[in-house]
């Protein structure tokens, strides 16, 4: 039988009614080491190899990294994070147009030109009605089925897509900015610093329009002691 939330398992114990401040806390949690995982250790890998054997291998060993990720979560059985698997596209996307290209300037524009993309398939997604939020949600909060098919619920997750494909475009004006008027060195810590910032805003305006819908849903939050979370019907 599955946990339900006031029950314990183990360690495991919940949390019902949290304040919006918990559930941010336990978001961040849930999505630090998956952001670990797809964005920084290949980004990392990929300015560690670059110095030392050039941008070949450096494309050759961040892909590696997530082609190895995705694999092992696939012959392990497990779920793949959302976060993950655009990681995983991105990379291969950046990888095929450097190897077509043979310009390194090329490395540089291709987050910007990601990002532009990330931004349209959003914003496709939710006018298609099958919003890409959607899709993530269960990487942070399980929705039972019955939740999910809510026309409240259904709403917010074509207003959240928006909002990052909103995100993912303020970013890529940024990046593109930056990319033609700074130097290469501060344009990789300038565009790192503004990914932050604006992912931590949409992440805020994420958590604050979820709580508020599950409020008015009439639906109960609740927080586990290992950080999952789950919200359902009463």
């Amino acid at each position: 039988m599955a946990e339900q939330p006031g029950e314990t398992a183990g360690d495991v114990t919940w949390r019902l009614h949290p304040p919006k401040r918990s559930v941010v806390v336990a978001v961040v949690r849930r999505l630090i080491p998956t952001l670990i995982e797809a964005t920084l250790i290949p980004t990392v890998l990929f300015y560690v190899v670059v110095a030392r054997f050039g941008l070949l291998w450096a494309f050759i060993a961040a892909a590696g990294w997530t082609f190895g990720c995705v694999g092992g979560r696939l012959l392990g059985g497990r779920a793949i994070p959302g976060i993950l698997m655009l990681g995983c596209i991105g990379i291969t996307i950046r990888t095929g147009i450097y190897l077509w290209s043979q310009n390194a300037f090329v490395y540089f524009a291709q987050p910007v030109l990601r990002t532009v993309l990330t931004a349209g398939a959003f914003a496709l997604s939710a006018r298609l009605r099958r919003p890409i939020i959607a899709r993530f949600a269960d990487d942070f909060c399980p929705l039972d089925p019955e939740v999910r098919c809510r026309p409240g619920i259904e709403q917010l997750f074509r207003r959240l897509t928006y909002q990052w494909a909103a995100v993912n475009a303020a970013l890529a004006t940024v990046s593109l900015a930056l990319l033609w008027t700074v130097s290469s060195t501060t344009f990789v810590g300038a565009t790192t610093v503004a990914t932050w910032l604006l992912t931590s805003t949409g992440l805020y305006l994420t958590v604050s329009a979820s709580v508020r819908t599950a409020r008015s849903e009439g639906l109960t939050t609740a927080i586990a002691s290992n950080g999952r979370m789950r919200a359902y019907a009463v």
